[in-house]
């Protein structure tokens, strides 16, 4: 969900009309018009996507509550306290809402989007929410879940979400990973920036992606079971020793940068492994890694190894490269 912007957009702040190639009948987006009310600005019947990220909104419309066909509400990027978003919860005429995006804004609580029974994507990033509670009325359809850059301080109210795919909770105040069991179709757990010292994935074993980079780590044990696990991102640890990783043998891009390993290790069965981070490290020689990355020594195309007492041996990089004779990248130098 990359932020939008068009710098051919018009100004309509005080009622402007929209230009006709920057809305259909079924798509409006008012991105980066500096909004301060949408009086004046016609809401077909008929949208099916409102995007208005980029305004200076504090309250919201009440003719958004009668586009019984919309689909997909972004109001990211303004000035939405809880009490100017409220009565969404009211609107039954959009209950059939898919994705409702409040990235952005002022929020200091979830609001209750029990209403919107097809819900398949809810994000409430960067506002200034403490706890997960409402959580557990979001409908169980909902695939995509973004609470990043808040002060949560507890994983909880998961239970019901069997459908879920994504779960970002990075940037937040935790201390531990829990009540994740009953997400068995999850895919994707982002976790970056909080204060987890241990690895706990409840038994997971469907996530393909993983993301515990800057928190308290010392230890990689916890995803031997990860099976189907594709990156897995930890730099930014305390980190010791590289272990409980010979099980992941669909493991594609591993980072253990800036952490506090001495050696490579447990990566020998690994055959799919093309990028590998290991910068940042204390790892004093590159003796011994032409067995340690044995199996993935033909498809891997990039790594990354300076700032490590290694990277200031001579014949440096010639050395890797005879090791790893697809490489592509070592360090900031790139091969053809």
């Amino acid at each position: 969900m990359e932020e939008k912007s068009d710098p051919d957009h018009g100004n309509l702040e005080g009622g402007g009309e929209v230009e006709g190639d920057q809305s259909t009948s079924s798509n409006l987006d008012l991105t980066s018009f500096q909004l301060h009310d949408l009086e004046g600005v016609e809401l077909p019947l008929t949208l099916i996507e409102l995007d208005l990220t980029a305004n200076r909104l504090s309250t919201i419309d009440s003719r958004i509550g009668l586009l019984s066909q919309l689909k997909k509400l972004s109001l990211r990027q303004n000035l939405f306290d809880d009490a100017g978003v409220e009565m969404i919860s009211r609107w039954n005429a959009i209950s059939g809402l898919q994705e409702l995006i409040l990235r952005d804004n002022k929020l200091t609580k979830i609001l209750d989007v029990s209403i919107f029974k097809s819900l398949l994507v809810f994000d409430v990033s960067f506002n200034e929410i403490s706890s997960l509670n409402a959580i557990s009325k979001v409908s169980s359809t909902l695939k995509e879940l973004y609470v990043s850059k808040n002060e949560v301080n507890k994983m909880e109210e998961f239970d019901h979400l069997h459908e879920l795919q994504i779960l970002e909770l990075g940037s937040n105040r935790l201390r531990v990973m829990e009540n994740l069991q009953n997400l068995t179709n999850l895919q994707e757990l982002w976790l970056g920036r909080n204060r987890i010292r241990t690895v706990n994935l409840c038994g997971l074993k469907c996530i393909t992606k993983i993301s515990l980079q800057s928190n308290r780590l010392t230890s990689m044990l916890g995803f031997q079971d990860c099976v189907a696990l594709e990156e897995l991102y930890l730099s930014h640890n305390g980190i010791l020793k590289m272990e409980g990783l010979s099980t992941l043998l669909n493991l594609r891009v591993l980072d253990v940068s800036s952490n506090k390993i001495t050696c490579v290790s447990d990566i020998e069965n690994l055959t799919r492994l093309e990028d590998l981070w290991l910068n940042d490290n204390q790892i004093a020689s590159v003796e011994g890694l032409d067995s340690a990355v044995s199996g993935s020594k033909e498809k891997l195309t990039t790594i990354y190894l300076e700032h490590n007492p290694c990277a200031n041996l001579p014949n440096y990089c010639s050395t890797l490269r005879q090791i790893f004779p697809n490489i592509q990248q070592i360090d900031s130098n790139v091969y053809s």
